[in-house]
């Protein structure tokens, strides 16, 4: 991602209205925005989710063939994670190969879900040794206003829980769902100032100083987690990363349903 710079008019206005306890499109610190979540949108693949928080807009798809294991792993199933910035979703986003911003937003959605044991992939094993499921999640971003973090983990579950193994096409018995065990949410907060506000957007990304990003699953336990930017977090204000993430991952997922 190119380099962006927020004048010091908006900088100066957005941590004004900060210190009242506001922000400029009118939500409170801990507020996320509106989430829309559609799926079975990419016809092709085996599972896929179109999601929209606030402006920031992500789709994911999902496509399952089989293939042989990790030697390590000769009774599981294969997760690759694979995450693209097109031009067309921000004016900072540039053709070519996946940068660090790419690659990062990939690990830390494949983090979420991983560690959560989200998908079972003991029961993606076709043959021991020889033959399991291969399941490619790419992530694409159509429109950038800020917390691709969030809305990708939300497009990239939404996508794996909707997917069907297609057994039929490959002669391996018949279709079936893929063996989702629980649903990671990751909630995303930003340091401005002295100010901790969740699911940032582009302007406020843009100022903050330190990202925390917490995935946690269905129970509240915390699965993953991702410090970005220079600044520090102090120990209370992690604590209260760490709660937010726990009381939102519970909204987000009756959204979800």
């Amino acid at each position: 991602m190119s380099e962006q710079v927020i004048s010091e008019i908006k900088r100066d206005h957005i941590m004004n209205l900060l210190k009242n306890g506001k922000r400029e499109d009118g939500r409170k610190a801990d507020d996320i925005r509106d989430i829309t979540i559609s799926t079975g949108c990419i016809e092709s693949a085996d599972g896929s989710a179109r999601v929209k928080l606030g402006k920031t807009e992500v789709i994911a798809g999902v496509k399952i063939i089989p293939g042989a294991p990790f030697g390590d792993t000769p009774d599981s199933g294969v997760l690759t994670m694979g995450a693209e910035l097109i031009p067309m979703a921000h004016p900072s986003f540039e053709s070519g190969p996946p940068g660090e911003d790419a690659i990062e937003l990939a690990r830390v959605v494949d983090r979420g879900i991983r560690e959560s044991g989200m998908i079972d992939v003991k029961a993606l094993c076709i043959t021991a040794g020889e033959e399991v499921w291969m399941c490619f999640i790419d992530i694409y971003a159509l429109d950038y206003d800020g917390n691709l973090f969030d809305a990708a983990n939300l497009a990239a579950v939404s996508a794996l829980r909707t997917a069907i193994i297609p057994a039929e096409q490959y002669g391996k018995g018949e279709n079936k769902p893929l063996p989702v065990t629980c649903t990671p949410i990751s909630v995303t907060s930003v340091k401005i100032g002295n100010h901790l506000i969740l699911d940032p957007n582009f302007d406020e990304e843009m100022i903050s100083s330190a990202r925390v990003t917490v995935t946690t699953d269905d129970d509240g336990n915390f699965r993953a987690m991702q410090k970005g930017g220079r600044g520090s977090i102090t120990r209370s204000e992690l604590s209260l990363c760490l709660d937010r993430a726990v009381e939102k991952g519970k909204a987000i997922r009756k959204i979800i349903g």
